[in-house]
């Protein structure tokens, strides 16, 4: 089954770095983000992967030249294309009857096998992976009188969003359309009841901002809980 990665966005929020470089690109302990998340899926067994190239594509061609043993078709599609789209110009180099479908800025320690069996016993068309959110902000704790007990830095969250690390059958790529992001496919999943949600209560983070990259960088180096790989 391959495995497409969304590598064309520009990161506007990580200008500080993605001026020089895309944003799959950032290091993580040396290594790109883009990198990680590969070796992830190569370490269940998918190592068949769609990279869709746009923002300074030839950074990440060049750089893959030494790919690890994983196998890589790069597709162009598009500077300012947007992600769905994007989904629907590699949709030639798909073959089978399922594929997954993953960003390229977040990292996971979910296990991708039970994902893919997951999804198909479900028997729908599309399955995301949820994750429970961190709070963008710190929490105040208070009991009676109104007196404050703790605050909590940046709690992770009871709610669930979608984390990446999709599985689509084929026929998923009807509810993509050209000039729209992924979400609008989700929802006219949704409205079919054909999405599924694979709940994930392990680690995972998303690259967004400088600050995300720093604690990413700061995790490699105690336990890196996302590196489900072997050396």
């Amino acid at each position: 089954m391959k495995t497409i990665i969304l590598s064309g966005g520009r990161g506007y929020r990580l200008k500080e770095k993605t001026e020089w470089i895309p944003k799959p690109m950032i290091t993580i302990g040396g290594k790109p983000i883009l990198w990680h998340i590969m070796k992830i899926y190569d370490h269940y067994g998918f190592s068949d992967f769609i990279v869709a190239l746009g923002y300074k594509g030839d950074y990440i061609r060049k750089f893959f030249r030494n790919d690890d043993g994983f196998k890589i078709t790069f597709v162009d599609t598009g500077l300012e294309t947007l992600p769905g789209e994007r989904v629907l110009r590699v949709k030639d180099y798909i073959d089978g009857d399922e594929f997954m479908l993953t960003y390229g800025d977040g990292v996971s320690d979910v296990n991708i096998t039970e994902l893919v069996t997951f999804h198909k016993r479900q028997k729908t068309i599309g399955t995301i992976t949820g994750v429970h959110p961190r709070s963008l902000y710190g929490l105040v704790k208070i009991r009676d009188g109104n007196k404050v007990t703790k605050f909590v830095e940046k709690p992770v969250l009871s709610e669930w969003v979608s984390g990446g690390f999709m599985v689509f059958r084929k026929d998923a790529l009807s509810y993509f359309r050209k000039g729209e992001m992924e979400h609008p496919t989700l929802i006219r999943l949704t409205k079919n009841r054909q999405l599924s949600l694979y709940r994930h209560e392990g680690f995972w983070h998303a690259m967004d901002t400088y600050r995300d990259m720093e604690e990413l960088n700061k995790l490699w180096k105690q336990h890196a809980p996302w590196k489900v790989w072997k050396e």
